[in-house]
């Protein structure tokens, strides 16, 4: 196992689990493996966007591969007192300058920043109002 690098967002998490996943995603996790890690938040919403599904093959589906990733190893970061006042100062600064962005996804980047790591999504211009966030799409 390998230094954690990359916080990966719930777009590149999820993708393994599609019914025809982006091969340049898989390839990616391939060559990084044991490199990553996700934020407390992203687990949120991936178990959340499963228990919302109804009854199904589909969601047992999803359900074991969530547990399949926590026995690999995954590393879910929790969202701590550091990331907090890290996203606390960059709101106000975006704020100053007429900027939103999901809360969700402010703590996302509190987590990436804080913990020196490289935020991998497909949604970065989600992100890119944030200072000092690296920043990498492996759907590229």
């Amino acid at each position: 196992m390998g230094r954690i690098s990359y916080l990966l967002d719930s777009n590149i998490l999820s993708e393994p689990a599609r019914l025809t996943p982006n091969d340049n995603v898989l390839q990616q996790l391939a060559n990084h493996d044991g490199e990553y890690a996700t934020a407390a938040v992203v687990w949120h919403e991936l178990v959340y966007g499963c228990e919302l599904l109804a009854a199904s093959k589909r969601k047992k589906q999803l359900q074991s591969y969530l547990e399949m990733l926590l026995l690999n190893g995954l590393i879910v970061l929790p969202y701590d007192q550091l990331a907090a006042d890290w996203y606390a100062i960059e709101r106000a600064r975006l704020q100053r300058q007429g900027l939103t962005c999901a809360y969700a996804d402010g703590e996302i980047a509190a987590i990436a920043v804080t913990q020196k790591l490289t935020l991998v999504t497909r949604n970065t211009h989600d992100f890119h109002n944030f200072q000092n966030l690296a920043l990498q799409n492996w759907f590229e």
